[in-house]
This record gives structure tokens, C-alpha cells and sequence, in this order.
């Protein structure tokens, strides 16, 4: 029984390294005060996941003009050189900075 658990943390441990680095994780603080967490997956580069307003959402990289814009769930988010923002439902627009 020992055996099956040291297998099962050998396998965890040596799986946690390559999880870690594979994917970007972002926060950003927004002027009206809130805050979310995004994150972005160089296996899947048409979406940006995010944890805002307690809830996990999914949004699909759109077409922009610069930088990258992404929608879904009532949430649209740009990003650009200069800095992010976002749209979340009927509220207006928030100018957000990486943390």
C-alpha cells in the first residue's frame, strides 16, 4: 500500500514541473477598483481563461487591430502595449494594469 502512494507522489511531482511552466498567468487591477486573474495557454492561443467576479470564464481571441481582443460570457477583453481593458456587461469600460 506504501508502494501505490510513493508511485502516485512520484508521478504528481514529477508532472508539477512541465504544468507550471506551461502556461501564463496574468493579474490585473482595474481603475474601477476590481481585480481578475487571467490566464493563457500556448496550446490554445484562441483563448484567454479568466477568474473575474468570482466565476471562471472562457473568452475567444477575436479579430483587433492591435494588440489582442477577446469576448465571451458578457466580458470583452483588450490588451495592448500600453496597457488592458475591460468591458463587463451594461458597465463601462475599465482601463486595468498588470500586476
Amino acid at each position: 500500500m506504501n508502494r501505490k502512494i510513493l508511485l502516485a507522489l512520484g508521478a504528481v511531482f514529477s508532472v508539477a514541473p512541465v504544468a507550471a511552466t506551461a502556461e501564463t498567468f496574468q493579474t490585473f487591477v482595474c481603475a474601477d477598483g476590481s481585480q481578475f486573474v487571467a490566464a493563457f495557454y500556448p496550446y490554445d492561443s484562441r483563448h484567454a481563461h479568466l477568474q473575474i467576479d468570482g466565476r471562471a470564464v472562457a473568452l475567444t481571441r477575436r479579430v483587433a487591430l492591435s494588440g489582442a481582443r477577446y469576448t465571451g460570457g458578457g466580458i470583452t477583453l483588450k490588451i495592448s502595449k500600453t496597457g488592458a481593458s475591460i468591458k463587463r456587461g451594461k458597465r463601462p469600460v475599465t482601463a486595468c494594469n498588470m500586476q
